[in-house]
C-alpha cells in the first residue's frame, strides 16, 4: 500500500520559507477580483514574472499558466469564470521566446520523454507550435469567438522577450 502522508523532508525548504512569509503578510485585505481586470494567459517558465512584467502587484489579474501559454479547454473554463465572477475584462495571452514547446513538433517531445524517461506520452497533446506568431494568433481568436465568454471583454495577444523583460504585441 502506497504511503500518501506528506513527504515532509522534500517540502521542508519550502514550509520554512512559508512560515519567514507569514511574519510580514500584507495580503489579507485582497478579494479573489482581479482588481485592474486583467487576465493573463502565460507559460509555466519560471523565467516569467507575469504581474511585474506588466506593473502589477498580487490582486491586480488573474494569471494562468501552462506549458507554452496555448488556450486549452480549461483556460477557456477560467477564462469564462474569472469574466462572470472575478471582475476581468482584459485577457492578454502571452507566450515567451525560448520556449521549449516552440522548439519542436509533439512528435519531437514525445521523443524526447521516451528516449530519457522510457515513458509514452503519445496519448497528451502538447500543442507545441513551430510559428508561435500563428500559434499566438488561433489561441487570441479562439477566446474572442468563444460563445459564452463575456461580452465586452477585449483579448489581446504579445510575446514576452525572456532576453530583454519586452512584451511585443502581436496583430491577431
Amino acid at each position: 500500500m502506497k504511503d500518501y502522508s506528506f513527504p515532509h523532508e522534500q517540502f521542508d525548504d519550502l514550509l520554512a520559507a512559508n512560515a519567514e512569509y507569514t511574519k510580514s503578510f500584507q495580503y489579507s485585505e485582497l478579494t479573489g477580483s482581479a482588481a485592474k481586470g486583467l487576465a493573463i494567459v502565460t507559460c509555466m517558465d519560471s523565467r516569467i514574472n507575469p504581474l511585474s512584467v506588466v506593473g502589477m502587484r498580487s490582486g491586480d489579474a488573474k494569471i494562468l499558466r501552462n506549458a507554452g501559454a496555448r488556450v486549452t479547454e480549461d483556460v477557456i473554463r477560467t477564462l469564462v469564470l474569472a469574466t462572470y465572477l472575478l471582475n476581468v475584462k482584459r485577457i492578454l495571452v502571452m507566450p515567451h521566446t525560448d520556449c521549449a514547446m516552440a522548439r519542436g513538433d509533439e512528435a519531437d517531445i514525445h521523443a524526447l520523454i521516451d528516449e530519457k524517461f522510457g515513458v509514452d506520452t503519445r496519448s497528451l497533446e502538447f500543442r507545441t507550435t513551430r510559428d508561435q506568431k500563428a500559434a499566438l494568433a488561433v489561441d487570441v481568436n479562439r477566446i474572442r469567438a468563444y460563445p459564452l465568454l463575456r461580452d465586452g471583454v477585449t483579448v489581446a495577444g504579445a510575446i514576452y522577450d525572456v532576453k530583454t523583460g519586452t512584451i511585443v504585441p502581436v496583430d491577431c
